[in-house]
C-alpha cells in the first residue's frame, strides 16, 4: 500500500482522532488496521506486541509519507498558517459585500469559481465606480492604479506587505493574479508590482490552495495556465512581470508553475525559468517551509523532461537534455523512464534522440513494445508482435485498450488512431484515471474537444468513435468539454450532432433552426436537471439575441422557470448579463 496524500484542508485534530481510532482498532485485533501497522510501521512486530498511542501516531503519518508524527504535526503548522480557500462565486447575502470585493474578486484569476467573463464584469463596474481602485492597497493592486497605490505606500509603506481585501491576499498577489487591463498608461498592474517590491514587498509571496502543495506563488499568478486550460489565462504581461519577480529574486524553482504550464508545447516560461536557475537548489523559502514535501529543484526538470517525452514536445527534450536534465531517472507518476515515456507513446525520434544522449535502452515487453509501434502508426511492426502473440489485445483487456487511445490523444498520433480503429480497437470507451497524462476517466475525444485538436475530432468522428457520449461527472460531451474550455473550432466541428441544449449553449443557430424545424416543442426542452433551454443562452456569445428569438418564435416561455425559481431575467441578473437582461426585457420578460 502505498502512502496516500493528505486530503484537502488537512487538520491536525482530526489526524489525531485518526490516530486514536487506529490505536483503539489495532488494540481490538481489526485485521485491516494490523495490515496498516505492518506496512508502515518500521518494528511492527514489536509495536503489535503492545501497541501505543505513539505507535499509532508513527503509523498515521508514515501513512501520509512523512517519517514521524512530529514531522507531520510541523507540516500541518505550515499548512495553518499558509492555507487559502477560493473564494464563493458570490456572498452568501446578496448587497453585503463592498463593491471594491465584488472588483476584485472579477478581476483576479484565483483558480476556483472564476471564469474570464468576469473581467469583463470588472471592468464594467470600474467604469461606472472609478473610485473603486482607490479603496485600499489591494483595489488599487488589482486595478493597476498607480497614482493610488504611489499615494498609499507613501503614506503607509507597511502596506506592502500586508494582507487583505475579499481574497486576504498581500498587494502582490493581486497584482500578480489580477487579469484586469487597465484603461490607460496609468493603469498598469506590472508597474504596481514594480513598485510594490521597491516598496518591501516579497517575490516568493503565495499560498497553500486550499491546503495542497506545491505553493501557489506570485510567480504562478504571473504566469496563469492549468488544468482548466484556456479559462486560466496567463498575465498580460507575464514575461515582463515574472522576470521582475525573478530579478527580485522569486525562487525559480517554482513547481506549481511548471505543472500548470507543462500541458502545452509553448517554452517561454522555461528558457526564462533556466536562465535565473531553475534546476539549482537556490534556498528559496517554501522549501525551507515544506522541505521534502516539494520535488527537488533536479527531480522538477526530470518531470518536466519525462512528460515533454510522453506529450512529443522535442524542443522541450532538446531544452532540458542541453541543460542537464538527468535522462535515466523515472518519473513518479509511472516509474519510467523518459526513454520507456517516448517508446510507450510512439515518440520514436525523441527515444532516440534520449538514448544519443546517454539515456539507457529498455527492453520492453511484448505489450509495450505493441504499444510502442502502434501509436506510432507502424503498422507492419505491431501486427508482427500480434502474430507472435494472438491473444495479446484480449490479454489487455478494455481498459488497457482504451488507454491506447488516450495515449494517441495526447501524443496528437493520428496514425496510431487509426491503426488501432483497424485492429478493432473501441475508440469510445473509457477507464480508470491513474494520475499518468490525460484524464482518462472521459473518452479519447473529450480530451481531443479539450485541448482544441480539431483534426483528431474529426479523425475520431470519422472512424466512429461517438461524439454523444457523457462523461460520468459532469455529463457532459466532447462538445460541451470543447465549449467549457472555449475551443471554437471544435465546437463547429461537433455542433452537427449537438442537442438544442448543446446548440443553445453554444450560439449554433444553423443547428438550433435545423432541431427546432424537426421538432418545435424543442423550444420547451430543459437539461437534466429540470432547467429550460432558455436558460442556457450563451449571454456573452455574438449570436445570444438571434438564439433568442429562434427560441421565443417556436413557443420558448420567458416566465419558465428554473430549479430555483427563477425567471430567465432573475437568473440573467444574478449572473450580471446586462446585454442580455436588456435583451430580454426588450422582448417583454416579466420581472417576478
Amino acid at each position: 500500500m502505498p502512502a496516500r496524500p493528505l486530503s484537502e484542508n488537512p487538520s491536525f485534530e482530526n489526524l489525531k482522532k485518526q490516530s486514536k481510532r487506529l490505536h483503539k482498532a489495532v488494540r481490538a485485533g481489526d485485521a485491516a488496521s494490523v495490515a496498516q501497522v505492518r506496512e508502515f510501521h518500521p518494528r511492527a512486530a514489536a509495536a503489535l506486541a503492545g501497541f501505543s498511542l505513539a505507535d499509532a501516531q508513527l503509523v498515521t503519518a508514515r501513512g501520509y509519507g512523512f517519517p514521524s508524527w512530529p514531522r507531520l504535526k510541523k507540516h500541518l503548522e505550515v499548512v495553518e498558517r499558509f492555507v487559502w480557500d477560493p473564494p464563493p462565486e458570490a456572498p452568501a447575502v446578496a448587497g453585503t459585500e463592498p463593491l471594491s470585493h465584488t472588483f476584485i474578486r472579477w478581476a483576479c484569476l484565483t483558480y476556483g469559481n472564476w471564469h474570464p467573463s468576469q473581467v469583463e464584469k470588472a471592468r464594467r463596474l470600474l467604469s461606472e465606480h472609478p473610485e473603486l481602485s482607490q479603496a485600499d492597497i489591494f483595489a488599487a493592486a488589482t486595478a493597476g492604479d498607480l497614482a493610488a497605490a504611489r499615494a498609499m505606500l507613501a503614506q503607509d509603506p507597511s502596506l506592502a506587505s500586508a494582507k487583505g481585501g475579499p481574497l486576504g491576499w498581500e498587494p502582490l498577489l493581486h497584482a500578480c493574479y489580477s487579469r484586469f487591463d487597465g484603461p490607460d498608461a496609468q493603469h498598469s498592474t506590472l508597474e504596481v508590482a514594480r513598485l510594490l517590491i521597491r516598496a518591501g514587498a516579497d517575490p516568493n509571496a503565495g499560498f497553500l490552495w486550499r491546503g495542497n502543495v506545491p505553493p501557489f506563488t506570485a510567480l504562478t499568478g504571473a504566469f496563469g495556465e492549468g488544468e482548466d486550460g484556456t479559462n486560466q489565462p496567463p498575465h498580460r504581461d507575464r514575461d515582463a512581470l515574472a522576470r521582475l519577480l525573478l530579478e527580485a529574486g522569486a525562487d525559480p524553482n517554482d513547481e506549481q508553475t511548471l505543472y500548470n504550464r507543462h500541458f502545452r508545447p509553448d517554452d517561454g516560461h522555461l528558457k526564462l525559468l533556466l536562465a535565473f536557475g531553475l534546476g539549482q537548489d537556490k534556498g528559496g523559502p517554501w522549501f525551507r517551509r515544506l522541505g521534502d514535501r516539494l520535488h527537488t529543484p533536479a527531480r522538477m526538470l526530470v518531470e518536466e523532461l519525462w512528460a515533454a517525452a510522453r506529450k512529443g514536445f522535442f524542443d522541450r527534450v532538446k531544452l532540458l537534455v542541453a541543460h542537464g536534465t538527468d535522462v535515466n531517472t523515472p518519473g513518479v507518476r509511472d516509474g519510467r523512464t523518459p526513454y520507456e515515456a517516448a517508446l510507450m507513446t510512439g515518440n520514436r525520434e525523441i527515444a532516440q534522440y534520449l538514448l544519443a544522449h546517454g539515456a539507457k535502452r529498455v527492453a520492453l515487453a511484448p505489450e509495450e513494445a505493441f504499444a510502442a509501434a502502434a501509436l506510432a502508426g507502424r503498422g507492419d511492426e505491431a501486427r508482427s508482435v500480434l502474430a507472435a502473440h494472438p491473444r495479446l489485445l484480449e490479454t489487455l483487456g478494455p481498459d488497457g485498450r482504451i488507454e491506447l487511445v488516450h495515449r494517441a490523444v495526447e501524443g496528437d498520433r493520428r496514425d496510431g488512431v487509426r491503426l488501432l480503429a483497424e485492429l478493432g480497437v473501441a475508440l469510445s470507451g473509457t477507464t480508470v484515471h491513474q494520475g499518468v497524462g490525460m484524464y482518462r476517466a472521459v473518452t479519447p475525444m473529450h480530451n481531443a474537444a479539450w485541448a482544441g485538436n480539431v483534426e483528431m475530432v474529426r479523425l475520431l468522428v470519422e472512424l466512429g468513435a461517438d461524439p454523444s457520449a457523457r462523461d460520468a461527472t459532469y455529463q457532459a460531451t466532447p462538445l460541451g468539454w470543447a465549449l467549457h474550455n472555449r475551443q471554437r473550432a471544435v465546437v463547429d466541428c461537433l455542433l452537427p450532432f449537438a442537442t438544442i441544449v448543446e446548440a443553445v449553449r453554444a450560439g449554433g443557430v444553423e443547428r438550433i433552426a435545423e432541431l427546432l424545424e424537426k421538432d418545435p416543442m424543442l423550444a420547451h426542452a430543459t437539461d437534466g436537471e429540470g432547467t429550460p433551454v432558455l436558460f442556457h443562452v450563451d449571454a456573452d456569445g455574438p449570436r445570444a439575441e438571434e438564439v433568442l428569438d429562434l427560441l421565443l418564435a417556436h413557443g420558448a416561455k420567458l416566465d419558465a422557470r428554473n430549479g430555483q425559481g427563477r425567471t430567465v431575467l432573475e437568473e440573467m441578473q444574478r449572473r450580471g448579463r446586462d446585454e442580455t437582461v436588456r435583451a430580454l426585457r426588450q422582448r417583454g420578460a416579466p420581472t417576478s
